[in-house]
């Protein structure tokens, strides 16, 4: 299965994807120093386009698109009769990419969460890849970026030697981060959503069988209820709800066209 293979999700423009494909993309375009700008999408990456057409647009003109959650690989087989058999997990893909990355020698940057997040991390990534590449690690600065500072970013970066940034700033202000930064830099950006917590060991994955029934946002709110209540119980009915419109033809769900200006602001 190849990339490039884009499908309208409720509107928002999905890869019917695998990880071998998403992982050779993404490593493809480190090899080559070529921008790309990668999203894993659950129900509410999905949403959040759904509802805020600006973003949407940001969203069509990614290169890759993964269905992260079960959700939205159902959608892709249900109205595109896609085939796929499991969904691409933004962390479970961004252990594939790092291992490839380790085996190849291509230096990997990490942007975003905090300090004390990164100091567990980069640990835990050193132990599961000891030979990988760490060429910088910045976490974020919980604000807007300032004039003159996105440059500064990606100077920072391309000096690092790097080839590839993950970045884990969460849905959306990360997808807003790669897409703006993409222009400026001659390397992949994966935007990795919890992964960062995930693999640092602040957050425990589900049970195999949950992930498989789709079952992940009931584990997610029951670790974090009073963040994330409002995100599956408003946002999970809203989804399919929208989808069924799709399906049965009652909705058009029109694709925006693919943003081409830089966002005048966003989230570093």
């Amino acid at each position: 299965m190849t990339t490039g293979t884009k499908r309208n999700v409720l509107g928002v423009l999905v890869d019917a994807t695998d990880y071998a494909a998403a992982t050779e993309a993404v490593v493809s375009a480190a090899r080559e120093r070529r921008p790309l700008a990668l999203t894993a999408l659950a129900v509410h990456g999905v949403m959040t386009g759904v509802l805020d057409p600006a973003h949407n647009a940001r969203l069509n003109s990614f290169d890759v698109v993964t269905p992260d959650g079960q959700p939205v690989r159902w959608a892709l087989n249900l109205l595109h009769g896609a085939g796929l058999t499991d969904r691409v997990y933004g962390p479970e893909l961004t252990l594939r990419v790092l291992a490839c990355c380790a085996d190849e020698g291509l230096p990997v940057y990490l942007y975003g969460s905090t300090e004390e997040t990164l100091a567990r991390l980069i640990p835990a990534l050193e132990e599961k890849f000891p030979a990988l590449k760490i060429a910088g690690v910045e976490p974020s600065k919980f604000r807007q970026v300032q004039p003159g500072e996105d440059a500064e970013i990606a100077d920072r970066i391309r000096a690092s030697g790097a080839r590839l940034v993950l970045v884990g700033l969460g849905c959306p202000r990360q997808e807003v981060f790669a897409y703006a930064m993409r222009p400026l830099l001659d390397m992949p950006l994966m935007a990795v959503g919890a992964a960062f917590d995930y693999h640092a060991g602040l957050l425990r994955n589900p049970p195999p069988w949950m992930q498989r029934a789709g079952l992940e946002w009931f584990w997610r709110l029951g670790l974090e209820p009073k963040r994330l209540w409002r995100r599956y119980v408003i946002l999970n009915p809203a989804y399919l709800a929208r989808l069924a419109a799709q399906k049965t033809g009652l909705w058009k769900a029109t694709p925006p066209p693919p943003a081409t200006e830089r966002p005048a602001t966003f989230a570093v």
